[in-house]
């Protein structure tokens, strides 16, 4: 009987480990399931992300962290998971207190689900806020659909300027125009807004020059505010690819070669 027992106890140990491995495995499953299923109403990530994964998940990812890249420069959303996306990333996780892996893994992911709407807008912006010009983003230099997803950039940007200077509001004056709008708007013929890319900003929690210099942090390539010819009353912001800085009342003066000089 004693020999019995003895063979019986390692068996039953090996069935022990191996329940309690088994319901370890399932509670991580569960757990991700859940953190996965905040993202629904919007865009759901299914695996994690490193330096050279490729996809449309990377494509959104790159989205939600456009506001995060080097000073002065810009974020490709090219779908290719580089260095550039893995420093991204790592700014992004270091603002909201997450592990700094450089991956998107379910943290990371749980944040973005946090941050997002169901429409996959920021929380703290929203289309409405982007367009006082019409309901369908029709009439610009470009496709309905191109000038919201620029849009869509251009918030995230203020997503991570937002919280970079203490969640407090900003208030957007003017986003995408149509020809029509911007011509009743005295804008210029090829401004930014045309293209659903850019947002004037008006005084509030922030001064003029206080958003003018955030901006140059995240993402914003054109930026025009006091000093400059008619920007003495707001800062204009957008994300076009070229360099053009200039807000000599706030010390923000940089200008790349070619750049167009008007917002």
């Amino acid at each position: 009987m004693s020999r019995l027992r003895a063979i019986a106890r390692p068996r039953f140990r090996l069935l022990l480990v191996a329940v309690v491995a088994l319901a370890s495995m399932l509670t991580a499953g569960v757990v991700w399931a859940e953190s996965s299923a905040q993202g629904d109403g919007c865009y759901t990530w299914n695996r994690d992300l490193a330096s050279g994964a490729t996809g449309d998940d990377v494509k959104q990812l790159q989205i939600r962290v456009f506001g995060y890249p080097e000073y002065g420069k810009q974020l490709a959303v090219d779908g290719q998971f580089g260095p550039a996306t893995t420093a991204a990333v790592k700014r992004f996780q270091q603002a909201y207190g997450l592990s700094q892996t450089g991956k998107g893994d379910a943290a990371t992911y749980a944040k973005f689900y946090e941050l997002q709407d169901d429409d996959c807008t920021p929380i703290h912006f929203t289309y409405a806020e982007l367009n006082d010009c019409n309901s369908d983003w029709s009439g610009g230099k470009v496709s309905a659909a191109e000038a919201k997803a620029n849009a869509l950039r251009v918030m995230w940007s203020l997503e991570a300027m937002r919280h970079a200077l203490g969640d407090k509001p900003i208030t957007v004056t003017s986003g995408f125009r149509s020809v029509q709008c911007n011509n009743n708007a005295g804008g210029a013929s090829d401004s930014q807004h045309l293209y659903g890319r850019s947002a004037d900003l008006g005084a509030g929690p922030h001064s003029l020059c206080t958003l003018a210099k955030e901006a140059r942090s995240h993402g914003f390539m054109g930026i025009f505010g006091p000093g400059y010819d008619g920007h003495d009353d707001h800062t204009h912001a957008d994300i076009r690819s070229t360099q053009a800085w200039s807000a000599p009342d706030c010390g923000v003066r940089k200008m790349a070669p070619g750049a167009v000089k008007h917002p």
